[in-house]
């Protein structure tokens, strides 16, 4: 009976064990919404995927709907190899679920800083800066140049 519950004990740690959300991908970051990469040895594929992650936060991100320059936001996408986002994105804050656009850029930033580690990628460690942005016609936008409100 003991080698019995033994046993039970033994297999139900092995199940719990292979079904965690990192052993199943070999510790690839898994997102609070279930977004992973499952990286696969083909470099060009596995960027593909981070991609499509990114295009993700990209279509939760929108840039219409605020009144004010104040209610627009920039968030961090990805993660460089030397450290930092690769680039900022423009929202705006009233029409943006940003709780869910953090999880999705979370989930690309994980995933891109394993790619990197994994393809022992290099990048230049500038320090990149968030835009400053503005509003114009009710859509956030990144300023190159100084942007009058216009309404």
């Amino acid at each position: 009976m003991l080698t019995r519950s033994v046993s039970l004990v033994f297999v139900i740690s092995l199940v719990a064990v292979a079904c965690s959300p990192n052993s199943q991908n070999g510790g690839v970051p898994v997102g609070p919404a279930g977004d992973k990469v499952v990286f696969t040895g083909d470099q060009k594929a596995d960027w593909g995927q981070i991609v499509a992650l990114e295009n993700q936060a990209k279509a939760i991100a929108k840039a219409d709907g605020c009144s004010s320059a104040s209610q627009c936001r920039t968030a961090p996408v990805g993660s460089r190899a030397c450290g930092g986002p690769r680039y900022y994105i423009v929202y705006c804050a009233q029409s943006t679920d940003s709780a869910a656009l953090f999880r999705k850029l979370d989930a690309v930033a994980a995933a891109e800083r394993e790619y990197n580690q994994r393809y022992n990628l290099v990048s230049t460690c500038e320090f990149r800066m968030p835009p400053n942005v503005g509003l114009v016609a009710g859509s956030c936008l990144q300023q190159t140049q100084p942007i009058q409100e216009v309404r």
